[in-house]
């Protein structure tokens, strides 16, 4: 392992050399060559740091079909499950930072529906890092959210609580719940508050009006636009803790500027900087070999966005409808990649794409230092 990594490591100060240099052209090519091979049907690509956008630029179209429009870097996405660490775990960090419940709470504290279901073991820690032993179940049309509480207060859990992890969305559909429970408004409300316009993200929302400005997607071989793609949201309206999001790039593109800063953007502050710190701290399932955050991605086996210029204390999400955000404290700098997915089968191919774009954006923005100090870390 040792060999790999020293191999790895020479590769990136290889590539990062001047005789290597790279230029932004090569992000041009990267996209373009997903569109032609029908991976997406176009994209936007933003890359900044915690000062300013050091690259956005739009490619293709907003879908595959002949008449569509031209991608803008002002086109809405649904932005799938970054709605996870965009919308549910602030919210949910932020209460904790207000005192208003704690990641230490059994989660039966705030659902008395687990009271006497042998779940009195699960905190609301375990549900922002998937370690709860739930698993996803279909919901019911006619009640869907209360289906999903009862389906999670009734079923048997998987593997032992705090070291299985198992990516499930029901999950957040929990959070979102908690986060009416205590506030007394939505998730969409909540976030809206405190943090999109304080953060000036004018056009990041669920249920977007604004339907003629969205990419589409896909969803048993039909076409949506401004309709979220993931069947369990649409079954709870549209707003839930793990889906249904849309944003833009640029509104993105802030959400990062401000975890890179610590939780302010503007002179506005809307989250603690330990609160951020607490957020993209590491918490090791799997006996260590599953790294994540609070909501957030370090590395598992859906760290591709993390190519192989970032450190290992950068973090991420992806969004199944095409969407992924990287974000590296120690280089200060984010990845952004938005696109209109064509073929969701080429999932390995599509994991290629966001690692390369990562890998591109350190060597093109980084500097030499800043290179071969991520080099160093990965021999550590």
């Amino acid at each position: 392992m040792t060999l790999f990594r020293s191999f790895i490591s020479a590769l990136i100060l290889a590539l990062a050399l001047p005789c290597f240099a790279t230029e932004p052209s090569r992000i041009d090519t990267l996209i373009d060559e997903a569109i032609s091979h029908n991976l997406i049907a176009g994209g936007v690509v933003l890359i900044g740091n915690r000062d300013k956008v050091l690259f956005q630029r739009a490619y293709g179209r907003v879908s595959g079909i002949a008449e569509a429009r031209t991608m803008t870097t002002s086109t809405l996405f649904d932005i799938a499950s970054l709605t996870k660490v965009v919308a549910t775990t602030p919210a949910v960090l932020k209460l904790a930072e207000e005192g208003r419940l704690s990641l230490l709470d059994p989660v039966v504290k705030w659902f008395p529906e687990f009271a006497g279901r042998g779940k009195d073991a699960i905190l609301v820690l375990n549900l922002l890092t998937h370690t709860s032993g739930l698993d996803d179940i279909p919901l019911s049309n006619a009640n869907p959210l209360q289906s999903a509480i009862e389906g999670a207060a009734a079923q048997k859990l998987k593997g032992e609580i705090g070291s299985r992890f198992r990516y499930a969305d029901l999950n957040f559909i929990l959070l979102a719940e908690l986060t009416r429970r205590v506030t007394g408004a939505g998730l969409d409300l909540y976030a809206l508050a405190s943090f999109y316009s304080p953060l000036g993200m004018s056009d990041t929302s669920f249920r977007p009006l604004e339907k003629e400005r969205c990419s589409a997607t896909i969803c048993d071989g039909v076409l949506l636009t401004g309709e979220v793609q993931d069947q369990l949201s649409r079954q709870l309206g549209g707003v839930a803790g793990h889906a249904g999001l849309f944003s833009t790039a640029g509104d993105l593109g802030r959400f990062c500027r401000m975890m890179l800063s610590g939780g302010s953007l503007d002179g506005k502050r809307v989250l603690a900087p330990r609160t951020v710190a607490q957020m993209t701290a590491p918490y090791f399932s799997r006996g260590g070999d599953v790294v994540r955050g609070l909501g957030w991605d370090i590395s598992s086996p859906y760290s591709s966005p993390r190519g192989l210029g970032f450190s290992r204390v950068s973090f991420g999400h992806t969004g199944y409808s095409g969407s992924s955000i990287w974000i590296d404290p120690v280089s200060d700098l984010y990845v952004i990649l938005l696109t209109a997915r064509l073929d969701y089968k080429k999932v390995a191919d599509f994991s290629k794409l966001r690692g390369e774009l990562s890998t591109l954006a350190s060597l093109i923005f980084a500097t030499p230092a800043t290179v071969s100090e991520q080099a160093h870390l990965g021999d550590e």
